[in-house]
């Protein structure tokens, strides 16, 4: 049976926009369908993207049924956080235990918790002189960026960096990693544990999944990918 997937986006919905490609490119392989996306802004472009494709999508404001409830009403099995902005309600991330999931733009644990998002966990990082950054796809529970790590994508750090060319480069991973740890979660490949772990390994080790090379086109990198996924 097909996941049914809400996607939560606050912004402009580029990792929507490679969730949607992504699912397209698998054909009757995908494991999930994007059925709803929603936004606690009215004017966020992920709301546009999804008319544009015809997906369902709601505005979550005070005027609007609480997220539980809109999830509830679409029948969702698996949501996923793509630039969402608000902290989900507690009995959303325990009702969804295992089956909600978030892209964050830095190599959690570090740079993450409240206010850590976009731009501001660029210059973090920058101002950490940290020599590598990149994106972290985890399960999500009760505290912000907390949950467990499934998969990260480590990217070089330059010395002339700033939070835009940094950011740039991170999103490029977080669109290639992102749609594939949807697709392996929602096929039930990769789970969350009653004690809390993941299992199996969504990559072999951290250490297969290259450094970024942006030197190298998005196909070689998804080759790079596909080759640290267990067999």
């Amino acid at each position: 049976m097909t996941a049914r997937i809400a996607v939560l986006a606050s912004g402009g919905g580029s990792n929507l926009h490679a969730l949607l490609d992504y699912s397209a490119s698998l054909g009757s392989d995908r494991a999930g369908a994007i059925a709803l996306v929603a936004s606690n802004r009215r004017d966020a472009g992920a709301l546009v993207r999804a008319r544009a494709a015809g997906i369902g999508t709601c505005v979550l404001d005070s005027g609007s049924p609480d997220l539980a409830s809109v999830l509830a009403l679409h029948d969702i099995d698996l949501v996923v956080l793509a630039g969402y902005l608000q902290f989900v309600p507690v009995p959303v991330t325990r009702r969804y235990a295992g089956r909600i999931i978030n892209v964050h733009p830095a190599l959690l644990p570090q740079f993450g918790g409240p206010g850590m998002y976009g731009a501001n966990v660029h210059r973090a990082v920058l101002a950490a002189h940290a020599p590598v950054s990149g994106a972290t796809v985890h399960f999500v529970d009760e505290v912000y960026d907390h949950g467990a790590i499934i998969a990260q994508w480590r990217v070089p750090v330059h010395p002339a960096d700033d939070e835009h060319t940094l950011g740039a480069r991170v999103l490029r991973v977080e669109h290639l990693l992102y749609p594939r740890v949807v697709q392996a979660v929602a096929a039930g490949e990769v789970r969350l544990t009653a004690d809390g772990r993941v299992e199996p390994t969504f990559v072999l080790d951290p250490a297969t999944l290259p450094l970024l090379d942006p030197e190298l086109d998005d196909d070689s990198l998804a080759s790079a990918l596909h080759g640290a996924r267990p067999r």
